[in-house]
């Protein structure tokens, strides 16, 4: 729940003028909102907007495609989609609610990278005319009449995850995904049995990352299996950019993404990038009543309405989310407490360790960064519904 080491180490903070903070200008909605929904989810379509566009404005990345497992909102799809933003899937159900809200979408505008599902979904993807990821040779082994005559992905484990935690690492030996390249020579014999023409390779090493290298080696290293694929047209350099995780933080610089990415000399080649939590992660704020406070030792608990069924990135990731005292925005941060929900569990806990100002039963608590990865992760553990959503 501490910093990470690229925190440590980052740059100096910057700084940030308050009311430039979607969710301090509106404070006085949101405190409204919380009063007449006791819990929720808030999305600011604005702030998603600008960062689609601030993405859609880089000179070296001719698409985008949402990664829409960070959050499924209707809203939030509906907003994306108007920019022109394209979309990366990896169920049924998310190409399922895209269909239903965009029925006439052309289909190349969705890419399907299903992960250790059944051959029925391989085969439902192509038939809805979807690009469709292989990261594993099991397809290819043992379904190949199903991509015969057919253009696909594959994602390529380039051996190097990144981010701040195991289970937001992607790429390396313990990691689950991609067809790692020692199998590179096997996997083209398979191709060729099977029929399939290969035009975009894609890789993803992590997520949080603020290294803008990380895609140009990326780049660097899906361009070096050219000759492998003639046919080859697309790189998808997956996402991963990070965002500023607390007040002063520096953010992903897209300037110089846009600088390292232009140094690839790739030709005729387009590169695509898969971000998520980049376009809504900082659009969307938790918002939580206080319900107890508790002292025990030296602890001192805040309780609010919320818990690890509603935000589990905390307790799955160890990820920390600037919390405050939305009653209380002025008010000197006086305490050391840590904030926890009404799970059953001990690590129910959404931060721990933080100052904030006097806090007392009722106040409106709010989580920032809270956009991705929230809801779309939310359960019903403990039969609590988790907070509603609101798109604003």
């Amino acid at each position: 729940f501490g910093p990470t080491w690229e925190q440590l180490t980052a740059p100096d903070p910057i700084k940030v003028n308050d009311q430039d903070i979607w969710w301090i200008k509106k404070q006085t909605k949101l405190l409204k909102l919380a009063t007449e929904n006791g819990s929720a989810y808030v999305y600011d379509l604005e702030k998603i907007i600008e960062s689609a566009t601030s993405l859609m404005s880089l000179s070296s990345v001719d698409n985008i495609f949402y990664a829409m497992k960070a959050n499924s909102n209707s809203e939030i799809l509906r907003a994306l989609e108007g920019e022109g933003i394209n979309f990366e899937c990896v169920s049924p159900g998310e190409i399922h609610r895209l269909l239903e809200l965009f029925p006439d979408i052309d289909r190349k505008r969705l890419l399907f990278t299903p992960n250790f599902a059944p051959r029925s979904e391989y085969q439902w993807g192509l038939d809805q005319g979807t690009w469709v990821t292989l990261d594993n040779l099991h397809p290819l082994r043992y379904w190949p009449k199903i991509f015969k005559n057919r253009e696909i992905f594959i994602r390529i484990d380039t051996g190097e995850g990144q981010g701040h935690h195991e289970h937001v690492r992607t790429a390396g030996t313990y990691s689950k995904f991609g067809i790692p390249l020692q199998e590179i020579e096997e996997m083209e014999d398979l191709l060729k049995g099977a029929g399939a023409r290969v035009v975009g390779l894609h890789a993803h090493t992590g997520s949080g990352i603020l290294q803008t290298d990380n895609w140009r080696v990326t780049g660097e290293r899906l361009l070096a299996l050219r000759n492998n694929f003639p046919e080859l047209r697309f790189l998808d350099l997956g996402g991963g950019l990070g965002i500023a995780e607390k007040r002063g933080e520096r953010g992903l610089d897209l300037a110089d993404l846009d600088r390292e990415l232009q140094k690839i000399e790739v030709g005729d080649i387009k590169f695509w990038l898969e971000p998520g939590r980049f376009i809504v992660g900082e659009a969307g704020v938790l918002l939580a009543q206080v319900t107890q406070v508790k002292g025990k030792g030296d602890m001192r608990y805040i309780g609010i309405n919320v818990g690890m069924n509603t935000l589990i990135r905390p307790t799955l990731y160890g990820a920390y989310h600037e919390i405050v005292n939305l009653s209380n925005l002025e008010g000197a941060p006086t305490e050391l407490v840590t904030i926890v929900g009404p799970i059953c569990e001990t690590g129910d806990r959404l931060g721990s360790d933080r100052l904030l100002p006097t806090t007392q039963e009722g106040d409106v608590i709010l989580i920032a960064n809270a956009g991705a990865y929230g809801y779309a992760m939310s359960s019903n553990y403990n039969l609590r519904e988790p907070a509603v959503e609101i798109a604003i």
